[in-house]
């Protein structure tokens, strides 16, 4: 695998890339009371121009308590069938931006929140990448592993992919 860093324009749009087509991440708190990252599955709404990542969640979550007294995040993203990986590291910002709400509400976030768009607990999280990283095939699983068997039998180096860091 080779390194490919990227910059600017091209980091956000690899990391919107991903991030849009893996969708549910693991993202990462960190409690006051433990020496272990809390993290939980999150769908996001989108990746900005900026390279932020925008979620909808519950004040009443353990996240938002987490955050309120820290706001250092991880973002993970995992699509195990083509071999694609990021790993975000950011802060985080809460708001109750009754805009960003209505733009984001949809049927799948109404059945988290049963008093409905007007619901107080409704927050607004947007992720500010500080550090991101990728790794990324560009093929499939099996043209990978395919790619890989053929560089251990013949020795050639075969492009299986590209990794590197993502400088928003």
């Amino acid at each position: 695998m080779s390194t490919e860093n990227l910059h600017n324009q091209e980091a956000i749009d690899k990391l919107k890339e991903l991030v849009d087509k893996i969708d549910i991440g693991m993202l990462g708190s960190y409690p006051t009371a433990s020496t272990f990252v809390h993290a939980v599955p999150m769908s996001r709404q989108e990746v900005d121009d900026s390279g932020s990542i925008w979620f909808l969640f519950s004040a009443e979550s353990d996240t938002h308590i987490h955050l309120e007294a820290n706001d250092k995040v991880s973002l993970l993203y995992s699509d195990v069938s083509n071999y694609s990986f990021l790993s975000i590291n950011g802060h985080a910002e809460i708001s109750r931006d009754q805009d960003r709400i209505d733009k984001y509400w949809n049927k799948m976030i109404e059945g988290w929140f049963e008093k409905g768009k007007e619901d107080p607990n409704i927050r607004v999280l947007r992720v500010v990448p500080d550090e991101a990283h990728y790794w990324d095939t560009k093929s499939n699983k099996l043209v990978t592993f395919f790619k890989v068997a053929a560089s251990a039998v013949t020795g050639a180096k075969k492009d299986v992919g590209r990794q590197g860091d993502l400088n928003v």
